[in-house]
């Protein structure tokens, strides 16, 4: 029998989806760094020991008609959490409350393939959404760190057999890990990484939901550890630790949503001057959804830092600039970033990834392949093929198809 509780929110009120749309004349080849699959229902169903398995994440219904998650008996984010591909623009701010409310490319990988066929997309890379908190940090602080592990594992486990077996050619499978137990987490890492995930990810700041900072070191180790000697890319995305903090008064979504550039940057300083980058060469990093532009002027401030004035002194690697060990440990993904794609040779061309962010409002879908023309048409072929297949391609070492355009 379903569960169903009273939640106390009114159901928003979402027009029905469009028809699916004719599918795209493909120009370029693609893999998408920063696309979002929502959870079935039956996403832990017999995956979390017997003893485990009643209390794990589950889908119930509200008196008012949402379908939410339920997660150690309290309710969580409605399932429908950003999944708005497939909806008229205006109809975009009003996230759907229920499963038939949602595109099934959201939580079918079958339907996502037809969907990536429909964009033009060939490879995507999927982060989790609403019911592991957006960064994967959910189920690491479960008050039963026991059953947070095993929904940790449980939620990669369906990933895995699910999501990215069926399409290993299309789908780079990206998995979550254990936070607050490192070394369980590097575990889980290594664990994965056997059977051919490529890729982790984690809140971008994790102090901003209750985690060690990331200056925290003896923490993080052996989680990074783990990334570097297994070739896991490290994905952070804009926003999975919250947004900005906005004055009182301020639009949250509005000022939000603008503010990403600025988050990543943030971000990505942080992780720099970790020491994290520095002491492990090999270690790999995505920053999903910030954008581009801001990467340059980073390396810009950088190098100032460190040639001009006495702030640079705490920099540990003297064999490579603040600059130089960001261009060899950072990747940088752009939906559009059409006025400072001129910058792409500062920041290098090899550092640059594209993404649809399906299916979530920024999202290109199932335009993408019109706005790659737009903001890359006119570059050399070399650097088309770098930013919108190779260099993903090499990250994250996934297969290309035998045709190739352009």
């Amino acid at each position: 029998m379903t569960q169903v509780i009273k939640l106390g929110i009114k159901r928003p009120v979402t027009k029905a989806l469009l028809p699916d749309p004719a599918p795209r004349e493909v120009r370029y080849t693609l893999i998408s760094a920063d696309d979002h699959l929502m959870e079935p229902p039956h996403t832990f169903e017999g995956r979390l020991p017997a003893k485990l398995q009643d209390r794990a994440p589950r889908v119930v219904e509200t008196e008012e008609g949402h379908q939410v998650w339920s997660i150690e008996g309290r309710p969580y984010f409605q399932v429908g959490f950003m999944c708005v591909a497939g909806r008229a623009r205006e109809d975009q701010r009003m996230e759907p409350a229920r499963f038939e409310e949602i595109r099934p490319g959201c939580f079918d990988v079958h339907a996502r393939i037809k969907d990536m066929d429909i964009g033009g997309i060939w490879g995507s890379v999927n982060f989790p959404s609403g019911v592991t908190g957006f960064g994967g940090h959910l189920f690491s602080q479960f008050q039963d760190q026991e059953l947070g592990l095993a929904c940790v594992r449980a939620w990669n486990d369906w990933l895995f057999e699910e999501w990215y077996s069926p399409y290993p050619e299309r789908i780079v499978p990206l998995g979550i890990t254990h936070l607050t137990d490192p070394v369980k987490g590097a575990e889980e890492i290594r664990r994965n990484a056997k059977r051919g995930f490529k890729a982790v990810t984690m809140p971008e700041q994790p102090h901003n939901v209750g985690l060690p900072p990331v200056f925290d070191t003896a923490h993080w180790d052996p989680i990074i550890r783990a990334c570097a000697e297994t070739g896991t890319v490290l994905n952070l995305h804009v926003g999975s630790a919250g947004f900005a903090k906005m004055p009182p008064g301020a639009p949250m979504l509005e000022l939000g949503a603008t503010l990403f550039g600025p988050m990543a940057l943030t971000s990505c300083a942080e992780w720099l001057w970790s020491g994290f980058p520095a002491r492990y060469p090999e270690l790999k990093i995505a920053m999903a959804e910030g954008g581009i532009g801001w990467a340059a002027m980073l390396m810009d401030r950088l190098d100032d830092i460190m040639s001009r004035s006495g702030y640079g002194h705490g920099w540990q690697d003297k064999k490579h600039s603040p600059s130089e060990v960001l261009r060899r440990n950072f990747w940088f993904c752009m939906i559009e970033d059409a006025s400072t794609v001129c910058t792409r040779h500062r920041i290098g061309v090899e550092n640059i990834l594209f993404e649809s962010d399906y299916p979530h409002g920024d999202g290109t879908w199932p335009d993408t392949q019109q706005v790659i023309h737009r903001v890359l048409g006119d570059l050399p072929v070399e650097e088309i093929r770098m930013i919108t297949h190779e260099n993903a391609a090499r990250l994250y070492r996934h297969p290309l198809p035998t045709h190739i355009v352009p």
